[in-house]
């Protein structure tokens, strides 16, 4: 971290503990410990009472010796540590360390870790739940995000880089990676945007993810996010990079691709042929919900010949007493749905969905009634936001529900002409986007069909010897695929 100008420390440890002082959950007391006076201090808040009470303190009164080094082989803390150094010394008390002082000695001080571990236990995962496959979440604590991947992936290349982050809040970012299978230039590439991150307080893994992307000022995610270990362990053995927060239950993944947000890992729970039509109505899904009221207001306000007789018949029925244009009961709708969205997810889970229930049909049903909208386009916008909720990666949920507005007011003035205007925007958009430099259209763009074997179809496990060569990993041999075709049963 570069020096900030914000934490001046005291020159000495007694004006140090002078400052620290002013707060009440800072205690400071005298101890003795073989006749000599010592001066005991540590943050109550950030300090465990019972492994202070029940496991130091009588280690300290049956000390026989009062110098620091025999005090510290006198106790069960493998981590306890003698250092000069105030200001080591205030970064250690503010992390859950206890300190001991000689009084009236120098400044060297014993510290003891006897941080408070507080946080809850592994759950499921919120966000990506799954019907089959493993149940455990990431949750706030680091070190138990690391566990669990850990065990997924007990092998010594996994690697784990802490970078210190936050001028304010100081906290733990873990880099993680497989050694021998991450391309070197993915791993600096992420240790380097992280290391030079100038921010005050990191409170989330969402802060690193926008301030280390390529792009942003791109509405799409460029790294992505998850909250399952099973995931993230899948993604580090493909050569990818992980990126894990202190007080974070989501890791962040990277280098990804567009196509990876449309990819739910219960894919690799079931039939590759039931994975692969599930992908691809995903991915249908999304085009229709971008797309479908942005035509049906082009075809009305510019192509109505277009339009067969009959569905035509239909169409002008409906909006007979409609006294808006296409546009306006389009924007009107649109607007509802997001109200409804937004309400339901700030308000509490049980009344939120009572309020996405219940609100949709009533004010559905009363302007159908009240001829403020047609009830084709309230049956389009309805099937177009039930349409944006089959992406499993929120992030991506959010961009296509932002992305239907600008194509709505092109398809307002140029018709359809309008709508293909803004699929070129956006094409051109994500060609220039990367992922930590690496092509975010890949395999698509440049085509590379190796990687096509897990994109918009996933094929058989068997088909996928090899690691995605858009990562370009180290090792990019998965498994020897001759040698796996000549495994037989044991009665063969």
């Amino acid at each position: 971290m570069k020096p900030d100008n914000f934490n001046h420390s005291p020159v000495t440890l007694t004006s140090l503990l002078e400052t620290l002082k002013a707060s009440r959950d800072f205690h400071l007391q005298a101890f003795t410990i073989a006749g000599k006076p010592f001066n005991l201090f540590y943050y109550s808040s950030l300090t465990d009472q019972t492994v202070f009470k029940k496991e130091l303190l009588p280690c300290l009164r049956k000390a026989e010796n009062s110098s620091l080094k025999e005090i510290t082989e006198a106790i069960p803390f493998i981590e306890a540590l003698i250092v000069k150094d105030v200001k080591k010394v205030e970064e250690k008390l503010l992390t859950g360390f206890l300190g001991l002082n000689l009084q009236g000695g120098t400044d060297e001080c014993l510290l003891i870790p006897v941080k408070e571990q507080k946080h809850r236990d592994v759950t499921v995962p919120e966000v990506e739940f799954s019907v089959i496959g493993p149940k455990e979440g990431f949750i706030e604590d680091i070190d138990t995000n690391i566990y669990l991947i850990r065990k997924r992936l007990p092998v010594k290349n996994l690697i784990n880089s802490e970078i210190e982050v936050g001028s304010l809040s100081k906290t733990r970012v873990a880099v993680l990676y497989l050694d021998g299978i991450a391309d070197e230039e993915n791993v600096n590439t992420i240790k380097q945007r992280v290391e030079d991150i100038e921010f005050d307080h990191i409170d989330d893994s969402s802060y690193i993810n926008q301030l280390i992307e390529d792009n942003s000022k791109s509405p799409f995610p460029q790294l992505l996010d998850t909250e399952r270990p099973d995931r993230t362990a899948a993604s580090l053995t493909e050569g990818k990079v992980a990126v894990l927060v202190d007080g974070s239950p989501t890791a962040i993944i990277g280098p990804t691709t567009f196509l990876e947000f449309f990819s739910a890992f219960d894919d690799y729970f079931s039939n590759w042929i039931i994975s692969s039509i599930l992908r691809v109505i995903r991915v249908f899904s999304v085009a229709f919900s971008i797309f479908a009221t942005a035509i049906y207001v082009a075809v009305l306000t510019y192509h109505t010949p277009l339009i067969p007789r009959d569905l035509l018949d239909t169409l002008v029925q409906s909006r007979d007493a409609i006294p808006f244009p296409p546009i306006i009961e389009a924007v009107f709708l649109e607007l509802t749905i997001e109200l409804l969205r937004e309400a339901g997810a700030r308000l509490p889970s049980k009344v939120g969905q009572t309020i996405g229930i219940v609100g949709g049909i009533v004010i559905g049903t009363a302007a159908v009634e009240a001829g403020l909208t047609s009830n084709v386009l309230l049956i389009i916008v309805a099937l177009s936001a039930l349409a944006s909720f089959t992406t499993p990666i929120y992030r991506i949920g959010n961009t296509i529900r932002l992305l239907r507005f600008p194509f709505l007011f092109a398809a307002q003035l140029w018709g359809l002409v309008g709508i293909f205007i803004g699929i070129g925007f956006l094409l051109v958009h994500l060609l220039g986007l990367t992922s930590l430099g690496r092509p975010y259209l890949e395999p698509l763009y440049p085509l590379r069909l190796q990687d096509m074997k897990d994109s918009v179809i996933r094929l058989p496990f068997s088909r996928q010897s090899q690691r995605p060569v858009h990562m370009r990993p180290d090792n990019p041999k998965r498994f020897n695929k001759q040698q796996a075709r000549k495994t037989r049963d044991i009665d063969d």
